[in-house]
Parts: C-alpha cells; sequence; structure tokens
C-alpha cells in the first residue's frame, strides 16, 4: 500500500493502536501505522530465555496474562488462529497471600475481589483481627449510597467494609491492578461494579453471595468454557502475550513504519496532514492516537488547546518489573500459590511477588522456579531509582527476608517502565468525556488512558476508535467511488 493510498493515519504501535488498525482493515479502510520505537507492543513484551534446557523460559516484562470476563482480548486471538494457542492459570494453586506483618498469610478461601462469602475461612484467618471482621460484617447492614457521584476507592471500602479491609486486602489488590493509589483512585472508572452491587443488593457481601452462586449455577466443572475458551479468570498465552502483537503485525496489511515519529499535527482541506521527524509530511483525512495522554497533549495543543490541557492533566506513574529463575531443588518456596501481595503499610521496596511458573505452565524450564517482583508505582516510587546492580541485591533480599530464598539465581530480567501508567483520579470519566468533547472532528485519542488499562479494554478501544473512524471516512469514499463510476 503508498502512502497516497492511506486515508487514517494512527500514532501509536501499542495494542490499542495494533487493535486499531486491524479493525480499520476489518472495515476496509487504509491506514498507516506509525511507531516511534523499534518495536510493536507498547508495554507487552515477552523474552524467551534458553540455554537451561530443552524448553525456553518465558519471561513477561510487560502485562502476563489478561481477564477473561473482559472478551474482547480473547476474541481477538481467536480472530487471528490463536484459539489452540489461549491457556489459562493452574486455578488448582490460586491461592494468594497477603504480607501481615511481615508474613504471608493466605488470604481466605471465598474471599471475591475483597468480600468474604464464606463465613468459617474468614472467620478463623488470622489477616484481619476481630474488630476489623466485625466491621467488615456491618456491610450488611450499612444503607447504600444511591447518587451517580465518584469517589475515591479507599472512601467507598472504609465507608462499606472499614479502613482494616483497605490496608489489608482492597488496597494490595484492587489498587495493585492499576499502580494506583487507593486514596485517589476513580471507583467509577476502576470498579465501578462494586457501586453497581451496592445499588442493586443493598451490600457488597450480598452482592458478591449473588454473583458466585449465579456463576456456580451456571458451571459444568469442565476445563474449558462451552465456547472452547479456557475456563480460567485470566487467560495467557503459551508463549507469552506477545504472541497476540506478533500475529497482530503479521496479518496487518497496511502501511506499517517502526522508527517513525510524528512532530506535529497540523489541520487542511480534508483532513490532517502529519509532519514526521525526518522532515517528510503525510496527509490524510482523520487521525487516531493511541500515544500516552502526555504526548497526545502536544501533538493536539495547536488544534484544540482545551483538549491538550486535559490530557496533559492525566497522571502517570513509572513501574518494573524484575524476574529471577532459580533450581527448584535449591530453593523451598512457603507459598503454595499464586504469590504475595505486599500493603503499603507494610513499607517494602517491592509491591507483590508472582510465582510465574506456578501460576502457569510453560513458563520455566522442568526443575526450576521462576519468580517476579513487582516495584515503582506510587507504593514504593525509590526502587525505581536503583541501579539495576542496587535493584537486583534489593529483590534478592526481600526474596531472602519474605519468602527463604537464598540462592543465587540462573538469570534475572529487569524491566524498567518510565511515565507508563495512568492514574484514573476520582472524576476520571468526566475528564475523558471532556476531552473526546473538545477534540475536532477526525482527530481520536484511544488507549490505556482513557477507559480501562488492561488488554482487553485497550483493544476494545482501539476497536471503537477504529469504528467510529470509519464511519466518518466511509461515506467520503463512497462519495468519491460514485463519482468516479459515473
Amino acid at each position: 500500500m503508498t502512502q497516497t493510498q492511506a486515508r487514517v493515519a494512527i500514532v501509536g504501535g501499542g495494542i490499542s493502536g495494533l487493535s486499531a488498525a486491524w479493525y480499520l482493515q476489518q472495515a476496509g479502510v487504509p491506514y498507516l501505522l506509525l511507531e516511534q520505537s523499534g518495536r510493536w507492543g507498547g508495554k507487552i513484551l515477552t523474552e524467551h530465555v534458553d540455554g537451561f534446557g530443552q524448553q525456553s523460559f518465558v519471561v513477561e516484562g510487560g502485562p502476563d496474562s489478561f481477564i477473561a470476563q473482559k472478551p474482547w482480548a480473547t476474541e481477538l486471538a481467536e480472530e487471528l488462529g490463536l484459539a489452540d494457542r489461549l491457556m489459562g492459570t493452574n486455578d488448582r494453586q490460586r491461592q494468594v497471600y497477603v504480607l501481615n506483618k511481615g508474613k504471608p498469610t493466605p488470604l481466605p478461601d471465598g474471599v471475591l475481589l475483597i468480600v468474604p462469602t464464606k463465613f468459617k475461612p474468614f472467620a478463623l484467618s488470622p489477616l484481619i483481627s476481630p474488630l476489623g471482621k466485625l466491621r467488615m460484617g456491618m456491610d450488611l447492614f450499612i444503607p447504600p449510597r444511591r447518587d451517580d457521584g465518584d469517589e475515591t476507592l479507599a472512601d467507598f471500602i472504609r465507608r462499606r467494609l472499614g479502613s482494616e479491609a483497605l490496608d489489608k486486602i482492597a488496597e494490595p489488590l484492587m489498587s495493585g491492578i492499576y499502580n494506583a493509589e487507593a486514596e485517589r483512585q476513580s471507583l467509577l472508572a476502576t470498579f465501578p461494579r462494586f457501586r453497581d452491587l451496592e445499588q442493586r443488593h443493598g451490600s457488597l457481601t450480598r452482592g458478591m453471595i449473588a454473583s458466585r452462586n449465579a456463576r456456580q449455577n451456571g458451571s459444568s466443572g469442565a476445563q474449558h468454557a462451552p465456547n472452547g475458551r479456557p475456563k480460567s479468570a485470566f487467560i495467557t498465552l503459551r508463549g507469552g502475550v506477545n504472541e497476540l502483537v506478533d500475529a497482530l503485525a503479521a496479518s496487518l496489511t497496511g502501511d506499517l513504519r517502526l522508527n517513525t515519529a510524528v512532530e506535529r499535527i497540523e489541520a487542511a482541506a480534508r483532513g490532517y496532514v502529519l509532519a514526521l521527524a525526518d522532515g517528510s509530511s503525510l496527509p490524510v483525512e482523520a487521525v487516531i492516537l493511541a500515544t500516552p495522554a502526555f504526548a497526545s497533549a502536544e501533538l493536539v495543543r495547536p488544534l484544540a488547546p482545551d483538549a491538550a490541557e486535559l490530557l496533559a492533566g492525566i497522571r502517570y506513574v513509572s513501574t518494573g518489573t524484575i524476574s529471577l529463575a532459580y533450581r527448584a531443588s535449591e530453593v523451598d518456596i512457603p507459598l503454595q500459590g499464586f504469590g504475595l501481595v505486599i500493603p503499603t503499610s507494610e513499607r517494602r521496596p517491592i509491591n507483590a511477588i508472582t510465582i510465574s511458573s506456578t501460576k502457569f505452565d510453560h513458563r520455566a524450564v522442568d526443575g526450576t522456579v521462576l519468580l517476579r517482583a513487582f516495584f515503582g508505582g506510587s507504593r514504593s516510587p525509590q526502587s525505581m531509582e536503583l541501579d539495576d546492580d542496587q535493584l537486583l541485591a534489593m529483590a534478592l533480599r526481600e526474596l531472602s527476608e519474605l519468602l527463604g530464598v537464598d540462592a543465587d539465581p540462573l538469570f534475572h530480567r529487569i524491566f524498567r517502565w518510565w511515565h507508563s501508567n495512568p492514574q484514573y483520579d476520582v472524576g476520571h470519566l468526566e475528564r475523558v468525556d471532556a476531552i473526546e468533547a473538545a477534540l475536532p472532528a477526525g482527530l481520536t485519542v484511544t488507549g490505556s488512558a482513557y477507559r480501562g488499562v488492561g488488554i482487553p479494554d485497550c483493544v476494545r478501544q482501539g476497536r471503537d476508535a477504529a469504528r467510529r473512524t470509519a464511519a466518518m471516512v466511509q461515506p467520503r469514499q463512497s462519495a468519491a467511488e460514485s463519482v468516479s463510476f459515473a
């Protein structure tokens, strides 16, 4: 495809931009996809480490899976012919631990998200004090909030379940998903289901029990759902999440350009002109910006200053991971589950530890263990400033103190993601509505900064941006074809 044929420019080659390109392609709209870096995928990055056996280690630098309840990433994988590569977690070992006074403590059986739905395991758990458990039980009697106003996740949890539930369960589990501060995190932008359960059932506890019963009544006990998909809360691909990126890039037939930076976007008589860093320019009818909000702000500022100010107001934090592999014979990990989450109140320099080789099959060589520690964000920002040697020493010290792991790792891999995680502060959805309203026709923003940070949400947002853009440019295309035919 030549550049003169492209009618839509997509700026940003992460999963949102790649998805937008795919769905424009399905709609028959010519496009070009521009990525500033030398690879596709954004924060999705899988490394295969060889040299330790017949298999490879599968090391995820970014997300290791996507949530099954949101179907868009799974549907995209199936569209790309990856259905037989999809797999779920090892749910028979799906135990999560919470660091409590320096010791890993199992999250009680029956806790769904943050709410206990089984009495005995919760009552016997040492994770929450007797007074904390009593306060959580008051959820059954506290009247629901009936208005539609936003509030922080912290305020919501304190209001319904109390401060101890916030500290020991909600903050490490819920805020950890978004690398966010519970005291600033928007409930409606991140966990709107909690408000819905509160309003429909009068309490979180009743709502979660009803949801659990509905799922159990519809469960067949099979390992796969009736549609053939893995029956698991989280889904990944056998060779790592990057398989999705690789399949997408290989299936795109448009004008794809890596190492191509956009410096300016200018208005033109029939759309826009993109000024590239190499001095060339590209005329297009519409633009989809799948770049971080702060980058999009600078590109749209001359065209839509109000939208630019709103975009620039979306905060970002930096995060990182360090993966370490060990011989199984040299470590004795006390956790019989997926890993350990760490409340901010524990004041550790890491936020969580995942046992990747337990969570998923095909992640480690036989006879080895693969761990991953998370750091940075609003919960341990100081760890981002450590150099690689300091970071490795810190991670080894934490693994020794928390899990008793004292062996030398076979290898380690460090990934840092600077200014990569958007923060959904209270009022975030209103901000996004205002951004979209302030953008001129033919200019669209999409990606993790707006209506969901996970892979499925990014796929959906890329698809929706493509559909809106296609609906705008296709009438022009049809009109032009009619004139040409006549």
